[in-house]
């Protein structure tokens, strides 16, 4: 399918990147596989404590996400700059569909296998996922700005991050009705169909050519340019460095389980919808957005919704009624979605094609792997303060980190993007 040609496309259009019909079939997959993943992780949390009890087995399962995931980041990032991104997120979709096959197999005599192995069969498969998510984060975030020119880049990252939270709303919400309703087997097969369907997407897109690489480059000094280059940059490191100590300290996602089974006490199905929450908040915000995009000001609303984050999940972790914690969780998600959206668009326009790769891996140690490390220092500070306290702490310390950054990182605090 092709492209519209850039000239019939209006900048001011909040609709422009999606008119584009490359670009709804990769907003398609990606809304797919998320929707898969994030049934997948209801179901998985869900499963672990209800056979553990312990939440450090809840901070064990980001853990064992994040190592390869880190492990395998920078040569991602070099193989997503030299070889077909197309080909590259097609891989790593499969081995996704392979992972959410075997989950289901494996939920069907889960009883029997857990006194046989532990609950390891289970953190096995979670690390071979790893590492394909991995490799397909890079692959993802350079093919995109190939199938848009770059006027549309704001737009494209608005419309992408609204379809990723959409389907954020949409996947905890199934994981956790289907797994209340119909069982954990039940609940891993739609998973299963969702990916093939991703898969389907992604094939109907055309291979794009390549920025040809930098001739006489040796295969260490190509991994650590996007290092390099990150570091480099005053603005990327410090939307870097904010996003990944806020979600660090500040994520609780790991422990919604408890809170669903022993704090709001509404089982499985309220574990759905507490994990769903923040991306209603972050959609209604992505598509206010998407008609009023960010310009003036974005380093400071970036700073302020990164803190606004952080009084949140104060507030959750003393909440003690379902609904109000829904609505605190939501507003989280809102002040996320602004962070997302500003960062994102800042890799997408500070960075060179031919290191789109590089630095999106780069990107993915600092924020895709703070999430699982976030989870697991999340299980682990559970264990030593409790439940509660550990949030509140972590809301504290991520007011701690906005106040560091804005001193720190001056021209982050000044950024514009453009009028």
């Amino acid at each position: 399918m092709s492209n519209n040609p850039p000239q019939a496309l209006s900048p001011h259009d909040p609709y422009a990147a999606l008119r584009v019909g490359e670009f709804r079939l990769f907003v398609a997959g990606r809304f797919l596989v998320t929707i898969a993943i994030m049934i997948q992780s209801v179901v998985v949390g869900w499963q672990v404590y209800d056979l553990t009890k312990d939440p450090l087995s809840l901070g064990f399962i980001g853990l064992v996400e994040a190592i390869p995931a880190i492990g395998v980041a920078l040569y991602a990032g070099h193989v997503a700059d030299l070889y077909n991104r197309k080909m590259i997120i097609l891989s790593c979709v499969f081995v996704i569909f392979l992972t959410s096959l075997a989950l289901y197999l494996l939920s069907l005599d889960l009883q029997h296998q857990v006194l046989r192995g532990g609950i390891w069969p289970i953190y096995t498969v979670i690390f071979i996922g790893g590492v394909a998510r991995g490799f397909v984060g890079p692959a993802v975030f350079s093919f995109m700005s190939q199938l848009l020119p770059r006027e549309l880049y704001v737009n494209a990252t608005t419309w992408s991050s609204t379809m990723w939270q959409t389907a954020a709303v949409i996947g905890p919400a199934l994981g956790g009705l289907i797994t209340g309703f119909f069982g954990t087997p039940t609940a891993y097969l739609v998973s299963t169909i969702l990916v093939l369907l991703a898969l389907a997407s992604f094939v109907f897109i055309a291979s794009k050519p390549l920025p040809p690489p930098k001739e006489g480059q040796s295969l260490m000094e190509s991994l650590s340019a996007g290092v390099k280059f990150v570091f480099g940059n005053q603005i990327i490191l410090g939307a870097l460095a904010l996003d990944l100590f806020a979600v660090l300290f500040g994520g609780a996602v790991a422990l919604l389980p408890i809170f669903a089974s022993d704090i709001l006490k509404t089982g499985s199905e309220g574990l759905g919808f507490l994990r769903a929450a923040p991306s209603v908040g972050a959609v209604l915000m992505a598509l206010s957005l998407a008609h009023r995009p960010l310009r003036q000001n974005a380093g400071r609303l970036l700073l302020w919704s990164v803190a606004g984050f952080g009084v949140c999940m104060v507030l959750f972790a003393v909440s003690s009624n379902f609904y109000f914690s829904l609505f605190i969780l939501a507003l989280s998600g809102a002040f996320d979605n602004i962070s997302v959206v500003i960062r994102s668009t800042i890799l997408q326009l500070e960075t060179p094609d031919g290191m789109r790769g590089r630095v999106s891996a780069v990107n993915n140690i600092f924020i895709g792997s703070s999430n699982e490390i976030g989870e697991f220092e999340s299980g682990v500070m559970a264990r030593l303060m409790g439940v509660i306290p550990s949030v509140v702490f972590g809301g504290c310390m991520t007011l701690v980190v906005v106040g560091t950054t804005a001193w720190r990182a001056g021209k982050l605090r000044m950024l514009s993007l453009g009028k």
